[in-house]
């Protein structure tokens, strides 16, 4: 005699699951993202971004976008700061998207 097969219902997701693994995705993929963002240049003071003048630092900066999503970025604060290697410019910019915040470093190098 063969054996019976059993049925099995599948399980439908509910809406919120669904959302819910689709955010956590996204939330992996943005904090990917912001660390390639500090390793690459401009992201640390021990790899600025070298800039001509210091009318440029500002746009610069905020043309970057933002790291975890591509946003626009609205400037908080502008400041020179002392390090090894001279003077750089830190920009602190919040994404007006996502409001996640961003740091820039930059150096001004006069062009020769």
């Amino acid at each position: 005699m063969a054996a019976k097969k059993k049925k099995t219902k599948k399980r439908v997701r509910r809406a919120r699951v669904s959302r819910r693994a689709t955010e956590r995705a996204l939330d992996k993929i943005g904090d990917a993202r912001e660390k390639l963002a500090g390793l690459s240049p401009g992201g640390a003071p021990e790899r600025p971004l070298e800039v001509s003048t210091a009318a440029v630092v500002e746009l610069t900066a905020l043309g970057l976008g933002c790291a975890r999503c591509e946003g626009e970025l609205a400037l908080i604060d502008h400041a020179a700061e002392r390090a090894g290697s001279g003077v750089l410019r830190r920009v602190s910019a919040r994404c007006k998207a996502c409001r996640a915040k961003r740091e820039v470093w930059l150096r001004v190098v006069p062009p020769s």
